[in-house]
């Protein structure tokens, strides 16, 4: 299993800090979960049904069609290489970004065609180069990136997807951070064919418990996960509730606008407190530090818990959620970086 951000449980075990003293900013979920409506009972009782309007309402927020609720984007990203592998009747070049949310790589890496054949994983930095380019059967791009925060123009990935498909190949965007700034979505634009785009409901909506994603693509694509996955991926009130977030237009207002000051304070504070470059998106912002696991062990010892990155030279931040947490951030940062 990979390290994610949360586990707050063995983290309080591995300190002995009781859970309700955390200051938990380790996931990029937006702290101001969409406040639910109580569930009718009947939503309990009966097995999830397609027809009660959530694809709709997805199809309304996203504005593209056609699409797959599933049961988080992790439950697509995990299906798609051996969907495809079949679709294409063999394995190829996929391109990942060296750095990124691990969840792809490790579903790449990890599938095993017939006889042993694996795909051959190539990584990029901000941008494949021509030459990987020229190789490339699947290209997979998280935009924004989780967690440099990084953003490619919808212009770059239309190429991309251009030059992808001059050789049947396939462009999968990762967009499980982008809503609070729609336009750079490529579901802004009418998809190819060769396009398949993930979105998450758990970060914007605050709903990571809920665990409900969605998956665009071409119909025969999404028929093939759809198979894979079988009935009754999302449990009826995860649907219920979700329905419920995509159609209040504003709720999502506000909440772009909130969350947009948010993390242009939360980027302030931790420039105050470090010298090394501070990036990200409205949800989080990420800290370059040469000494990252150090320093996320002394957020630690004071009971607040980040992310530290998978290359070990980063700290995440998500976001504070009341003016208490946000004085306490400023006072921890204080005390560990006057330590140093």
């Amino acid at each position: 299993m990979l390290e994610h951000g949360g586990n707050l449980l063995e983290y309080s075990r591995r300190y002995q800090i009781p859970v309700a003293e955390w200051l938990d900013l380790s996931t990029g979920v937006s702290p101001f979960a969409y406040p639910c409506p109580s569930i009718p009972s009947a939503v309990w009782n009966r097995l999830p049904e397609l027809n009660d309007g959530l694809e709709e309402a997805a199809a309304g927020y996203y504005g593209c069609e056609p699409l797959l609720a599933v049961a988080g984007s992790q439950a697509a990203i995990m299906a798609l290489p051996e969907v495809i592998a079949t679709q294409r009747g063999e394995l190829g070049v996929v391109l990942l970004p060296r750095v990124g949310y691990k969840e792809h790589q490790y579903a790449w890496q990890h599938f095993i065609g017939p006889n042993g054949a694996k795909w051959q994983i190539e990584f990029y930095d901000t941008a494949p180069s021509e030459a990987q380019l020229a190789r490339a059967d699947v290209i997979v791009a998280i935009n924004p990136n989780n967690p440099t925060g990084v953003m490619l123009p919808i212009e770059t990935l239309q190429q991309w997807q251009s030059q992808l498909q001059q050789r049947q190949g396939l462009l999968i965007v990762d967009e499980a951070f982008i809503d609070c700034t729609p336009r750079h979505s490529l579901l802004s634009r009418q998809l190819g064919d060769n396009v398949v785009v993930l979105r998450s409901v758990g970060k914007f909506f605050g709903l990571a418990g809920a665990r409900v994603g969605f998956l665009f693509g071409n119909h025969l694509l999404l028929d093939a996960i759809a198979l894979k996955l079988g009935p009754w991926t999302i449990p009826g009130p995860s649907r219920w509730v979700t329905r419920e977030a995509l159609l209040d237009q504003q709720w999502q207002r506000r909440m772009r606008q909130q969350l947009a000051g948010y993390s242009s304070r939360l980027r302030t504070l931790l420039t105050c407190y470090f010298s090394t470059p501070v990036s990200g998106s409205e949800l989080f912002q990420t800290v370059g530090l040469h000494d990252a696991p150090i320093v996320h062990q002394q957020l630690c010892r004071h009971a607040v818990l980040t992310r530290l990155c998978d290359e070990k030279n980063a700290l995440r931040f998500g976001l504070p959620r009341d003016e208490s947490e946000w004085q306490r951030l400023d006072v921890v940062l204080k005390a560990i970086t006057q330590s140093v």
